[in-house]
């Protein structure tokens, strides 16, 4: 829904900013190794020294594996504002990113706190992602609540189509756990992530 405001800043010429963060939990057997793809666009991100073209092709395959994995899908959540200046949009952006984390650090933390010397590697029933994106212009499929499955597929769809268009700004994604032999537990979730909501 567009507030006067909203619309008194159209008809001025304002460029409309979006900044927006997309929480995904994923259980189930089959949901470690989607954490290569996770590492893999991490380990592009760093070499490119965070090149936005370079985040953006991360960020759409990151969507397109989660699409895939739709199955194991659990909970979501998703938050966001719209900003009219830059240096707001920017603000925001690095508030979501202070908030993301240290929500990981936390449960890197407990992870490395519960390490033992075990032989066996476990494998995760869980894995939480967190997508933040700044924007120009409107994406209706990413303002609207996609705690829902069919919203979140569309939602995903139109983020990992969103980079060809040039209207992104920032990219950032967190993820838990980081690693393969690192555990997500139930707890640990319910405790950082409490505004995830059952799909």
């Amino acid at each position: 829904m567009t507030t006067w405001r909203d619309r008194f800043n159209r008809l001025g010429g304002k460029t409309r900013y979006v900044v927006c963060r997309i929480f995904l939990h994923l259980t189930g057997d089959e949901v470690a190794p989607l954490l290569g793809v996770l590492n893999q666009a991490a380990q592009a991100a760093i070499d490119s020294d965070g090149d936005l073209a370079t985040l953006g092709e991360g960020l759409t395959e990151i969507c397109e594996s989660l699409l895939r994995y739709d199955l194991y899908w659990q909970s979501a959540a998703n938050e966001g504002d719209v900003f009219w200046q830059e240096e707001d949009a920017a603000d925001a952006v690095d508030q979501l990113f202070t908030d993301s984390a240290q929500r990981y650090r936390g449960i890197s933390e407990l992870a490395q706190a519960a390490d033992d010397d075990e032989l066996s590697i476990p494998i995760t029933q869980n894995v939480l992602v967190m997508l933040t994106v700044a924007y120009t212009g409107e994406v209706p499929e990413l303002e609207t609540n996609l705690a829902d499955i069919s919203a979140m597929k569309a939602g995903l769809t139109a983020l990992a189509s969103l980079q060809h268009s040039g209207a992104i700004k920032a990219i950032q994604v967190h993820y838990c756990p980081a690693q393969l032999g690192d555990e997500l537990t139930a707890d640990q979730i319910l405790s950082n992530f409490p505004e995830l909501v059952p799909l």
